[in-house]
């Protein structure tokens, strides 16, 4: 019983440990996640799909394309190919004919010979009459029909290119996409990087002013420190927590924001690669670009200029659509038609169909000059498409500057903030020093104190700045991977 108490215990012991287990990640696990998770990703994922189906829609204008048509109407009277005068006469062929013989040869129409001639002559006329009625109230018609453009204007040419650079455009939408995400991502893991080493320098400064309290707590008891001494390193105890206390909470919101961009719930408990070094002295400095070879690298691959430059592309084929409408246009077509009744054998009550093949022509003759106003519209965005791409030229060539400018700073700071930290830790170990023998007041002790804590906060903010930097520049020249 008491094994597999113990045994109980272990297991819940090790849950509790794996639930309470940090997750740890590296900068390449948060940018692999963020945009596995990232929505917008899939948004233009989708939208690429989208512009390609669009693109192979389009491909399809070339080919024949094939219809079947089916109809039925009714109408209230039925075309009659006669009038009602021949109606009447036709059944009334044989009694006139024997009426104008009794009028030359009286008697000749009551020999039975005669009379069956007349008879049948009356018979025949009726039936020419039923032949000729059409019954087209109730008609029944099909048609399958094949098109082949032959000649549209270049209008199938441009619509086709369109659609290429639309789909050119889904992908650089989303590399745009994807480099703001990575951008993001780099920012936010360097910024919990940094405040967790600064919790680091806050918790380390928190020590050291308390052990200075005590200290001075003790000299107040023995005689050589003045209240006046105890109360302000005091204070400086609780400035230090105060401190602490911001940093906890800018922390735990940094990570909070990482977790939502990676696509984890916003309370995991996740713990970072570079969090663990106990410094960032081994942080290398950054490394600039010639200017010609950074400019280069930016107008091949900054996706804002691809898309700007598919903006033109796509403007210019919207020109030659336009133009299309002002040229001729020739359609092959061939079919089979069916009716019922048809006229291939008389009227005829059942289906009959027949082939053809034929030749369309449409020419444009007058509009009003509705094309030529909608092609200077059109050459207009074109220009002003042209105008914003040189624009955003100048603005990337100018980020590219001064990205480089901001990584020479950066270097320099770090240089800096380097020769501070050892002025700062010469100049505390000697306050401690000349405090501990009594030469020195607590008051030089914290500002000795004060002026560490601040180089080792420089020191970690040029360390920062470094990276940060770095993905600048590489954000600017499109080379963020």
């Amino acid at each position: 019983m008491r094994k597999r108490l113990a045994l109980g215990l272990c297991l819940v012991a090790m849950g509790t440990a794996t639930a309470n287990a940090q997750q740890l990640l590296s900068l390449d696990s948060c940018r692999a996640m963020a945009l596995r998770n990232n929505k917008q990703m899939n948004v233009q994922q989708l939208k690429q799909d989208v512009a390609e189906n669009l693109r192979k829609s389009a491909r399809t204008k070339y080919l024949p394309h094939v219809a079947a048509i089916g109809s039925y109407q009714y109408t209230s009277r039925e075309v009659s190919l006669l009038n009602d005068d021949q109606k009447s006469t036709f059944p009334k062929l044989g009694t006139a004919a024997g009426q104008k013989m009794e009028q030359l040869v009286p008697g000749a129409s009551s020999a039975p010979a005669i009379a069956t001639l007349l008879g049948v002559l009356d018979a025949t006329g009726q039936h020419i009459v039923d032949a000729f009625e059409s019954d087209t109230r109730n008609m029944f018609a099909g048609s399958v029909m094949l098109t082949q453009p032959v000649f549209m204007g270049g209008s199938i040419v441009a619509l086709n290119k369109m659609a290429r650079i639309n789909q050119t455009m889904a992908e650089n939408t989303q590399e745009a996409t994807r480099q703001l995400t990575l951008y993001e991502t780099d920012r936010t893991y360097w910024l919990v990087v940094s405040l967790k080493h600064k919790q680091r320098l806050a918790e380390s400064y928190l020590e050291v002013v308390k052990k200075l309290d005590a200290d001075v707590q003790k000299m107040i008891e023995e005689g050589v420190a003045t209240r006046s001494d105890g109360l302000s390193v005091s204070v400086k105890v609780s400035e230090a927590e105060m401190s602490l206390q911001k940093v906890n909470n800018g922390l735990t919101l940094a990570k909070m924001l990482l977790c939502q961009q990676i696509g984890l719930p916003s309370d995991s408990q996740i713990a970072l690669v570079d969090e663990s070094t106990e410094s960032l002295a081994e942080t290398v400095p950054a490394v600039g670009v010639e200017d010609a070879q950074a400019h280069s690298a930016a107008m091949a691959n900054r996706p804002e200029l691809k898309l700007l430059e598919n903006a033109v592309d796509l403007s210019r084929q919207s020109t030659n659509l336009l133009k299309a409408g002002n040229l001729p246009q020739v359609l092959l077509t061939g079919g089979y038609i069916v009716s019922n009744p048809n006229l291939l054998n008389g009227f005829e009550k059942k289906f009959g169909g027949m082939w053809n093949v034929g030749v369309t022509v449409r020419v444009p003759i007058w509009n009003w000059g509705d094309v030529c106003y909608k092609v200077r519209a059109a050459k207009g965005t074109t220009a002003i498409a042209n105008l914003e791409l040189e624009e955003a030229r100048e603005k990337i060539e100018l980020q590219v500057n001064q990205s480089n400018f901001k990584v020479e700073e950066a270097n320099k700071r770090q240089a800096m903030a380097d020769a501070s930290i050892k002025r700062a830790e010469e100049n505390l170990r000697t306050a401690e020093i000349g405090f501990r023998e009594g030469v020195i007041t607590p008051t030089t002790v914290m500002e000795a104190q004060t002026a560490w804590l601040q180089a080792k906060s420089q020191k970690i903010d040029a360390d920062i700045d470094v990276k940060m930097v770095q993905v600048d520049l590489q954000k600017a020249m499109g080379n963020l991977r």
